[in-house]
């Protein structure tokens, strides 16, 4: 994923108009800092120095200033429909009702847990291994993952079909990592959530002592687990086995009971992302005592569920998942939690209403035209490639052909018709909509692919490519400036927004997404020489980026990071032929050639790419994404890719031994 996009429209012009810049703002350029030796610094260098972290963000950047003005448009749209008389079973009217009780805080605080009441007492009941499984189906369906993970999702090598998906999970703390590492900063986190645990079940009037239960459990769950670069594999998380086949892989963890709980009739087969995991679960199902298993569960609803409690419980977890391992020292605003919560739960039917503000369907023309000038331009590139053979050229290029674009919003709405929200507590509502979203993918389980369906609400700032489905998807709520400003000149453009439109087609072709055919399909399509030569390609960009250091003593993880750092290089070089492609055969500009507030179209087309990147992230936040987030920071996704490129050198007149010059030994090139 990329957070980028482009579009023209009266939104577009209309945001133009406030923007004091043309593409690039040249007073964000830091003149102490030579290009050639940190360029990252040297285009947002400025912007940084005079901005800071406001207290609700983790990190504060282009994104945030974005989405600033969505969330704006969002709470106008919910106010709006709280305050309607809107027809009951409407859209409207369950948007408006889920915004009015999660901002009724007076009854929240009333009710207290009392909404949880009857989920708790089904924990209660939990006395052997057949009454835990029934419990853990139970929450499942209400969206509150314990234990492990459920889905269904189209199938990774039968694209025309959806699987029962069975994976790793049910844990506390963000990644596995967490509970194993042994070095003094893990040790400490581990122990402050200790003591998270402990205050959560407190206030809850259960018995705080009971979190070195809880966390003993996950541990063994954390151990069982696979990494994050382990699962970068998609063939290493695909296991594809029958219900007896999975009963004698896991024969502690009755499938058949569970999907019988969930009202789900047993499938000709299910995917097991991590067998061993599964095993392991089993055994703990088998093993642990039910008493031990019933404050876990009751931990893992409350911290499923703590936004719609009480405020002492909401201030807790915000404590430690905002405060410790974010740093973020201020909440978001009510109105913008409950915006957060209503995006997860009907995020289509609140992105109807916002499209009809914010994205008119003309707006989809541009976008497409742009797509297609990108998708020639990776066509000509994979017909120059001197190290793929012919096979797999033709291979690559048809899959190229196929992938499929969606822009904006969807062509078919979803159906909120069996979702119930009403004016009653705000949790009900909340676990009401997951227990929607959950029943809805379940009912996929022997229908065709439904290719009109998103991954992201309209309203999202963010894009996406699906190697299953092979497509890219690029949602309203990115395609505003200044990802793309409509009055600025090409070579600009083309560096931002043909960057974004790259890296998402690159995407297909990283190095889990190479592994799946044109249809979709978790297919090898590769010669073993080609293979292997891309290998020894992509093994240069994990070295690289390896070597960097965001803080001291805490390096990039090369292997989590390969597939966004093949995109973003990947993105940049296709990017650059299209625009150069595009400027073939028309009539010379007034400024072509020529320099705009002291650039070359080359140099702008750099600083585009790098305005737009401009964080500022917290220690805390900085060392929980290199541990868990596949994307690099923003100071490495440009200086990074560009490092790479004699487009660059060129441009801005990089010697040998430069740091923004790595050697051309060095120096990864795929795409």
């Amino acid at each position: 994923m990329r957070f980028r996009s482009l579009a023209f429209s009266l939104l577009v012009i209309a945001l133009n108009a406030q923007l004091p810049y043309k593409g690039f703002n040249p007073a964000n350029i830091d003149p102490s800092v030579k290009p050639t030796q940190d360029f990252f610094q040297y285009a947002t260098g400025s912007w940084s120095k005079r901005t800071s972290i406001p207290a609700e963000y983790e990190r504060y950047g282009v994104d945030q200033e974005i989405d600033a003005r969505t969330h704006q448009i969002l709470r106008e749209i919910m106010q709006a429909a709280a305050a309607s008389k809107a027809a009951p079973g409407s859209e409207a009217q369950k948007v408006g009702d889920f915004y009015a009780s999660g901002m009724d805080e007076a009854g929240v605080e009333a009710r207290g847990l009392a909404s949880l009441q009857s989920l708790f007492t089904r924990m209660d009941g939990v006395k052997d291994p057949a009454s835990l499984t029934t419990v853990l189906a139970e929450l499942h369906r209400l969206g509150v993952f314990a234990a492990f993970s459920f889905g269904v999702e189209q199938d990774d090598k039968e694209s025309t079909r959806y699987s029962m998906i069975l994976a790793q999970g049910g844990l506390g703390l963000p990644d596995r990592d967490y509970y194993v590492k042994d070095d003094a900063k893990s040790k400490e986190l581990l122990a402050a959530y200790r003591a998270h645990v402990g205050r959560m079940l407190g206030l809850a009037g259960f018995d705080a002592k009971d979190a070195d239960r809880i966390l003993a459990l996950e541990t063994r769950l954390a151990k069982a687990s696979m990494t994050k670069v382990d699962q970068r594999d998609p063939n290493a998380i695909y296991h594809a086995m029958t219900p007896t086949e999975l009963q004698a892989a896991a024969p502690g963890f009755s499938a058949s009971l569970y999907l019988k709980a969930l009202g789900a009739a047993t499938p000709d087969r299910f995917v097991v992302r991590q067998p061993a995991f599964l095993a392991e679960l089993g055994r703990m199902i088998q093993e642990l005592p039910a008493d031990q298993w019933r404050v876990y569960l009751r931990w893992t609803l409350l911290r499923n569920t703590a936004q719609a409690l009480p405020k002492a419980f909401d201030q807790e977890a915000f404590a430690f998942y905002g405060t410790r391992l974010q740093g973020t020292t201020a909440q978001h605003p009510r109105w913008k939690r409950v915006m957060f919560a209503a995006d997860q739960g009907l995020g289509e039917a609140l992105g109807k209403l916002y499209v009809q503000r914010a994205f008119p369907a003309s707006s989809k023309a541009k976008v497409l035209e742009m797509v297609e000038n990108l998708r020639f331009a990776l066509k000509a590139r994979i017909q120059g490639l001197e190290w793929m053979s012919a096979p797999t050229k033709v291979q690559a290029q048809q899959k190229l052909a196929a992938i499929r674009v969606k822009i904006g919003y969807p062509d078919v709405w979803r159906d909120y018709a069996g979702l119930n929200i009403q004016r009653q507590p705000y949790v009900l509502n909340l676990l009401e909509t997951r227990r929607f979203e959950f029943q809805r993918r379940l009912g996929h389980l022997g229908q065709p692919i439904d290719r009109n369906e998103w991954d992201m609400t309209p309203q999202t700032n963010n894009a996406y490519y699906s190697p299953t489905m092979n497509e890219i998807a690029f949602p309203a709520g990115i395609l505003q400036p200044p990802y793309f400003d409509a009055t600025a000149d090409d070579a600009v453009n083309y560096g931002n927004i043909g960057a974004t439109i790259g890296h998402e087609m690159t995407h297909g072709f990283d190095d889990e997404g190479r592994q799946f055919d044109a249809d979709g399909n978790l297919k090898s399509w590769w010669t073993a020489e080609d293979e292997k030569a891309y290998n020894l390609r992509a093994e240069l960009v994990v070295k690289q980026f390896d070597a960097y250091e965001p803080l001291p003593g805490l390096k990039l993880n090369g292997k989590l990071t390969l597939g966004e750092n093949i995109a973003d290089l990947g993105g940049l070089k296709i990017a650059w032929d299209a625009w150069k492609l595009s400027q073939k055969g028309k009539a010379p500009q007034p400024l072509s050639g020529g320099r705009i507030e002291g650039f070359t179209p080359e140099q702008r087309f750099f600083l585009g790419y790098a305005e737009t990147w401009r964080t500022l992230t917290r220690e805390e936040a900085a060392r929980l994404r290199v541990n868990t987030d596949p994307h690099s920071p923003a100071k490495f996704r440009v200086n990074g890719p560009l490092a790479n490129l004699p487009e660059f050198f060129e441009a801005f007149g990089c010697k040998a031994g430069d740091p923004m010059m790595r050697p051309e030994k060095d120096r990864p090139a795929i795409w």
